[in-house]
C-alpha cells in the first residue's frame, strides 16, 4: 500500500516518523520504500546533491532503489522548494512530480508499504498556483498526517485535517510527535487530538533525545 506523508508544519518531525513507520514494517517483514520526491536543503556531493532527509527513507527502505528514483528533484539551497524551481527554471507542477513518481509507484506490490514523504504542509506551493498536494489529489494516495505536538498544534491539525478532507482524500492515520518536551499540558493537548481527529491514531512519539527511527517505532502502529 502507498501512503503520502504530511505534515502539521515544516518542523513537526515527517521524516523521523516516515522513518520509523517504515522501520516498524520492516520488522513485520514487509516490503517497505519510502520517497522523498522534491526536496531543498542538499548537499553537494561526489555523487550529486544529497538529502538527508531521503537518505534517513533509504536507510530505512528494504526495497533498493537508485538516489535520483526516491530523489528525482533536488535543491541546494534550503529555501522553498518552488522559489528554488524559479530561480535554477526547474519544473516542479504537480504534472512533473506524478510523472517522476509513477514509474517508481508502478514496482509497488500490494503488499509493499510504501510512504511518499511530502515538503512542508500539505499546501506546498510549487509555482503559478499550483500545489504539491494536487499531485497527491491525482494519485488519490490516502494520507498519514504528522502532528508536531507543540504550542498552537491543535489548529494546525484541525486546519490541515480539513484541508486534506475538502480534496477529496482519504487521512488513513495520524502520528503524535512531541517536538518540544516542554510544551505545556501535553496529556490534556493529546486528548484533545484524539477528540478531535477523525482518523486513527498510529501512535504517540515521545520527546527523544537524539532518538533513532528504531526507538520511535516501538510507539507506532501500522
Amino acid at each position: 500500500m502507498i501512503y503520502f506523508v504530511t505534515g502539521t508544519d515544516t518542523d513537526c518531525g515527517k521524516t523521523f516518523i516516515s522513518s520509523a513507520l517504515l522501520c516498524k514494517a520492516a520488522s513485520q517483514g514487509r516490503a517497505s520504500l519510502g520517497l522523498k520526491p522534491i526536496a531543498s536543503g542538499c548537499e553537494e556531493t561526489e555523487l550529486g546533491l544529497r538529502n538527508s532527509d531521503a537518505l534517513s527513507l533509504i536507510a530505512q527502505s528494504t526495497i533498493e532503489l537508485d538516489y535520483e528514483q526516491v530523489n528525482p528533484v533536488s535543491f541546494k539551497p534550503a529555501i522553498a522548494p518552488h522559489i528554488a524551481a524559479m530561480q535554477t527554471s526547474v519544473d516542479i507542477s504537480p504534472d512533473t512530480v506524478i510523472k517522476h513518481l509513477s514509474p517508481t509507484l508502478s514496482l509497488v506490490n500490494e503488499t509493499d508499504f510504501c510512504l511518499v514523504e511530502g515538503a512542508g504542509g500539505w499546501r506546498l506551493p510549487l509555482g503559478e498556483g499550483a500545489f504539491l498536494s494536487q499531485a497527491v489529489q491525482s494519485l488519490s494516495l490516502p494520507v498519514i498526517l504528522v502532528v508536531g505536538v507543540k504550542l498552537g498544534c491543535l489548529n494546525h491539525a484541525v486546519l490541515t485535517q480539513e484541508a486534506i478532507l475538502a480534496d477529496g482524500l482519504e487521512i488513513a492515520g495520524w502520528v503524535g510527535n512531541i517536538v518540544d518536551a516542554d510544551t505545556s499540558c501535553i496529556e490534556e493537548n493529546l486528548a484533545s487530538l484524539h477528540q478531535l481527529m477523525s482518523s486513527p491514531c498510529l501512535g504517540v512519539v515521545p520527546h527523544l533525545s537524539n532518538g533513532s527511527a528504531e526507538e520511535a517505532a516501538k510507539y507506532l502502529t501500522i
